[in-house]
């Protein structure tokens, strides 16, 4: 669900998962990870910063149709 919201995201801030790691500062392949594993909150918190969206947005079922408001 995580990575699915951070997709859309991207798609609509015209950016990449590769790109949000690197201005994060997380590795190569840190995010795409979160999709078999979980990722530790620090990280969460700076991926939902970076979009301008809270870590609840960032994992609910609506943040796509949250973020487009």
């Amino acid at each position: 669900m995580i990575l699915d919201n951070i997709r859309t995201l991207c798609k609509e801030k015209g950016t990449t998962i590769r790109a949000v790691e690197r201005d994060t500062g997380l590795g190569n392949g840190v995010i795409a990870r979160w999709d078999t594993s979980s990722p530790r909150v620090e990280n969460v918190k700076l991926v939902a910063d970076y979009f301008g969206v809270t870590v609840d947005e960032l994992l609910s079922n609506e943040t796509g149709a949250d973020t487009a408001q």
